[in-house]
C-alpha cells in the first residue's frame, strides 16, 4: 500500500486582509492539485501552482463567506477548472458575494454556480489520495470539511480554529450546529488528526479537545 502521507504536499498561502488560509495541495506521485478557498489575490494562488509545477484540477471550497470564496469564479475561469463545493445550503452567501465585496472593501467578486454541490458523504479523488466530505453546518449551513483519514489532515475551513471556533452570528449561523460538527463530525476523525482552519496556525483535534475553550472535553 502507498504511503499516502508521504504522498500528500500542501501549502498554504494566506489570503485577503482576513488572512484567510487558501491552500494548494497536491499528490506529489501525479502532481494533481486542488486549491481550497480561493479568497482573494488570484494571480498569487496561479502563480503558486506555476512555482511547484503541479496540474490544478479543481477550486474546492468549503464555504462561500467572501474571504473564503472571493476569487473562486476568477481562479477556476483563467486554470480551466471546476468548482467543487461547498453545500448547496451556501447559494445565498454565493449570491451575496457582490455585496460581500463591498461590504468588506474587498475587489468585486463574481457570483457563479458550483460545478459540483457536496453533500456529506461524499468523495473527492486527487490523484491517488481520496478525500472524504463531512458537511458541517453551524458557522455557515453549507459548510464542508475535506478530510484525507490516511494522511491525517483535514481541512476545516472556519469550523474549528486552534483555540477557538467559527462565528455563528453572520446569516444562517446556529451555534448549537456548530458544536454539534465539531463533536460528531471532526471528532470521531482521531486526536491524532491535524487540521488545517481557514485561519490561524494548525492544530490537532486531539489538543483542541483537550484545551479549547469552546469545546474542550467534549
Amino acid at each position: 500500500m502507498p504511503n499516502l502521507l508521504a504522498m500528500l504536499r500542501y501549502q498554504i498561502i494566506p489570503v485577503t486582509p482576513f488572512s484567510q488560509n487558501a491552500c494548494l495541495l497536491w499528490d506529489e506521485a501525479t502532481g494533481e492539485a486542488a486549491l481550497t478557498d480561493p479568497g482573494g489575490e488570484a494571480d498569487r494562488l496561479l502563480d503558486a501552482v506555476a512555482v511547484q509545477g503541479v496540474r490544478l484540477q479543481a477550486v474546492w471550497l468549503t464555504h462561500a463567506h467572501i474571504d473564503h470564496a472571493g476569487a473562486a469564479a476568477e481562479v477556476a475561469r483563467r486554470a480551466g477548472v471546476p468548482i467543487i463545493g461547498p453545500h448547496a445550503g451556501d447559494q445565498f452567501w454565493i449570491d451575496a458575494l457582490p455585496r460581500q465585496s463591498a461590504m468588506f472593501g474587498f475587489p468585486a467578486a463574481e457570483t457563479f454556480t458550483p460545478d459540483r454541490w457536496l453533500q456529506d458523504g461524499d468523495k473527492l479523488q486527487l490523484g491517488s489520495l481520496a478525500f472524504h466530505v463531512r458537511h458541517c453546518p453551524g458557522h455557515t449551513p453549507g459548510h464542508v470539511v475535506f478530510h484525507q483519514p490516511e494522511a491525517r489532515r483535514c481541512w476545516v475551513g472556519d469550523v474549528l480554529f486552534a483555540g477557538s471556533i467559527g462565528r455563528t452570528d453572520f446569516p444562517g449561523g446556529n451555534h448549537q450546529e456548530l458544536i454539534d460538527s465539531i463533536t460528531s463530525r471532526l471528532w470521531p476523525m482521531g486526536d491524532a488528526t491535524v487540521f488545517i482552519p481557514g485561519h490561524g496556525p494548525e492544530s490537532t483535534f486531539g489538543e483542541e479537545r483537550r484545551t479549547n475553550p469552546f469545546v474542550g472535553g467534549t
